[in-house]
């Protein structure tokens, strides 16, 4: 579809052309560029106030995966206000203006629509300076890759839908998906990460995938070293499992190998689609140190790979 709309061809457009670029950044001057993303969805929670958490610091994780710092929002927002009561609306927009309120960001307006379902999310605009953004386009090989918030939202989210998710597993995965990823981001930039991506809903897989084809390299996956939430993987052996993964497995199983060397619940597990999930960020041997010791108590610093010299089509290789 987006074949059929002319290309902006404009040269301030920094990045923004690709499928795997996280937000547009559109140049102003030498040393300030805009960062613009919209992201928005359906509750993937029962609490309101949660599920408006969840979808800001979700929205703005886009900026912060270029390295940016998010100033303003505008809310979008569906809702059916024939079927819930306004005070849901309200507690969803309240959520969502703590989390923007703590990562610094001015909701300044925003679009409400009838609909049948809600959803909600924001259009956030933040600041780079062109020269220390991070894109999906640096990576290179003898990179490490580290990850910094565990997979298995996805997961959890069908099992609480279906009502067999614990309430611990859902405390658990909402701490993680209403964790803002700024301090990750203020690591790679303070540590000149190479290449980074949040992982979102393609799943770590997916993000990886286009991330490298876009870096055009290749890479390993340790894994047994990717962090994952309790209890995910035995919901999946359940049955359990996100229409997204199934997906996202058959969008990276053809540029996989060693598929057959995991468990079925791993592999649908790395394809589990996130939301709010952490950065991926390609660092240099020698600067994993200073990204560890720039990261906050809030995220991880998971070594779950690295980058390997792409020969002729990149390949992720999966290593038990």
């Amino acid at each position: 579809m987006l074949r059929r709309i002319p290309s902006l061809g404009d040269p301030r457009l920094l990045v923004g052309d690709n499928p795997a670029d996280d937000a547009a950044v559109f140049r102003l001057r030498d040393d300030l560029a805009l960062v613009q993303t919209l992201d928005f969805f359906a509750p993937i929670v029962d609490d309101p106030y949660a599920f408006g958490q969840i979808a800001a610091a979700n929205a703005l994780s886009d900026v912060y995966a270029v390295g940016g710092t998010p100033i303003s929002a505008l809310n979008v927002a569906c809702f059916p206000t024939g079927t819930l009561p306004r005070e849901t609306l309200a507690a969803i927009l309240t959520g969502g203006a703590d989390k923007a309120r703590e990562a610094g960001v001015a909701i300044v307006g925003g679009h409400t629509v009838d609909d049948d379902e809600p959803k909600y999310g924001l259009a956030v605009t933040g600041t780079v300076d062109p020269d220390r953004m991070i894109t999906t386009r640096g990576a290179k090989p003898g990179d490490l890759l580290l990850l910094t918030k565990p997979i298995g939202t996805g997961t959890i989210a069908t099992a609480l839908k279906a009502g067999a998710a614990t309430d611990a597993h859902v405390r658990q995965a909402t701490r993680w998906m209403t964790t803002l990823n700024r301090s990750a981001s203020a690591a790679m930039v303070g540590a000149e990460a190479h290449a980074a991506t949040d992982v979102t809903g393609y799943g770590l897989l997916g993000h990886l995938l286009d991330f490298c084809r876009a870096s055009t390299v290749s890479a390993r996956i340790a894994v047994s070293a990717v962090p994952h939430l309790p209890g995910a993987p035995d919901y999946i052996a359940a049955g359990y499992i996100p229409n997204g993964s199934r997906t996202n497995t058959a969008y990276v199983r053809d540029a996989v190998d060693g598929i057959d060397r995991v468990g079925e619940a791993t592999w649908v597990l790395l394809n589990d689609p996130q939301t709010s999930g952490g950065l991926l960020v390609a660092v240099g041997p020698s600067q994993l140190d200073a990204f560890v010791s720039q990261i906050g108590p809030d995220a991880l610093a998971s070594i779950v790979g690295d980058v390997t010299q792409s020969r002729g089509e990149t390949r992720l290789t999966l290593v038990p």
